[in-house]
């Protein structure tokens, strides 16, 4: 080497010997590194902690090597200011030749050179480092938000407790005791073994690169939502049970009532018009009725938990009895619509008749006749007074179209 290839090659292992000191410290001083130092570890991270404090002994160990090697060619170089070939020789071995003597390697001691032992020194850096920073970033994320996470669920199991939403008595209750013993679980294992809830990150990267892993802790966030909204639905319930029962006691009373308008009218039909099939009415909703007093006590003993499904039920068939109770009255009074809307058609026809100057037609009132006799009997026969009916609109259309074409 010459003395200016001497000088710059100094300068730059210099740099680099800064640089590696530098990061050494500041992995010494890392907090992650601290906290995995004093942790007691299982799992994973045991197994992964174990060799990376090897790892990086060995690091520090190497770095006292290049750290002499460097004070002598220094050394070396402040001999003479202007260095004769002896000591251009000597920087040489000691710079650019396999000089240095590490051990803790495969082999016991090896002779290795400033290329290999950087390289060496920055692989083993790189493996400490990532899991220093997966294990910091882990102890970061997880058991804080564990933390709020906890702090939550006792203001929800308080409120359940309020409503009386217990473990054994109702399923919310259960998940609550679920979700607690899991959440104590969880925390312990991430502090005992953080890189077990590691995801690194695929491909390349840095050292650290990844995520925490927080699947049980999103399924354990979604329980205990899934919880307090139904805890926040029966005290919701608590808040207008009452309402929601006079308007149920409404509904119910207002299907009896019209079921019992087509139990009459039922009679009505069957006594007025013949030959009709009318439907049976059903009896009064007795076991609606029965679980609506069985809702008012739940609502005076204030067991709110069971009261809100059964309340729910309740409103869905109490609506379904009134719509049936509706489609009842309807089937049965059918009939009488048909006659009354006969009626109705026969009166038009006589109308325009009269218009027509037709009303005085011997034909056509003798068949006006027969219909009004047929429609206005009891029982009325529907199928033979709509032929009826049909039979005076033939013969008025005939006489309009004689007199029509009369006029023609």
């Amino acid at each position: 080497m010459s003395r200016e290839e001497a000088d710059r090659r100094l300068a730059r292992l210099g740099a680099e010997h800064e640089a590696i000191e530098s990061s050494l410290l500041a992995l010494q001083d890392h907090a992650g590194r601290r906290l995995l130092e004093g942790a007691a570890l299982t799992g994973v991270t045991k197994e992964r902690w174990t060799a990376a404090e090897e790892t990086l002994t060995r690091l520090w160990s190497h770095f006292d090597v290049c750290s002499r090697t460097l004070t002598e060619a220094r050394e070396v170089r402040a001999r003479r200011r202007h260095p004769g070939g002896a000591e251009l020789e000597e920087l040489s071995r000691l710079l650019e030749g396999d000089c240095m003597v590490v051990t803790g390697g495969v082999l016991l001691a090896e002779h290795i050179g400033w290329g290999e032992l950087v390289r060496r020194m920055n692989t083993g850096y790189a493996e400490v480092l990532d899991v220093v920073a997966a294990a910091d970033a882990v102890w970061s994320a997880l058991p804080a938000r564990i933390d709020l996470l906890s702090a939550e669920l006792q203001r929800v199991a308080q409120l359940a407790h309020s409503v009386g939403v217990r473990p054994g008595q109702h399923p919310a209750g259960d998940d609550l005791e679920a979700v607690t013993e899991e959440l104590s679980a969880l925390r312990e294992e991430v502090i005992a073994d953080p890189l077990a809830f590691w995801v690194p990150a695929g491909g390349s990267s840095a050292p650290g690169g990844g995520r925490p892993d927080t699947t049980r802790y999103d399924r354990a966030a979604r329980t205990i939502e899934e919880v307090r909204r139904e805890i926040e639905a029966v005290i919701d319930v608590r808040k207008d049970a009452e309402d929601r029962l006079m308007r149920l006691r409404d509904l119910l009373s207002r299907a009896d009532r019209t079921l019992a308008e087509a139990r009459a009218a039922r009679g009505e039909v069957l006594a007025k018009i013949a030959a009709s099939e009318v439907p049976a009415v059903s009896g009064p909703p007795t076991a609606l009725q029965e679980e609506l007093a069985t809702a008012a006590e739940l609502r005076r003993r204030s067991q709110w938990h069971r009261l809100s499904p059964l309340l729910e039920s309740l409103e869905r068939r109490a609506e379904e009895e009134l719509q049936r109770a509706r489609e009842s009255l309807t089937a049965v009074t059918a009939p009488l619509a048909v006659r009354a809307e006969l009626r109705g058609r026969l009166d038009a026809f006589r109308a325009k008749a009269a218009r027509l100057r037709l009303a005085e037609d011997l034909v056509l009132v003798e068949r006006y006749d027969t219909a009004r006799r047929l429609l206005w009997s009891a029982p009325c026969d529907l199928r033979a007074a709509e032929r009826a009916v049909m039979r005076y609109l033939d013969e008025l259309s005939a006489l309009e179209k004689e007199a029509n074409e009369e006029r023609a």
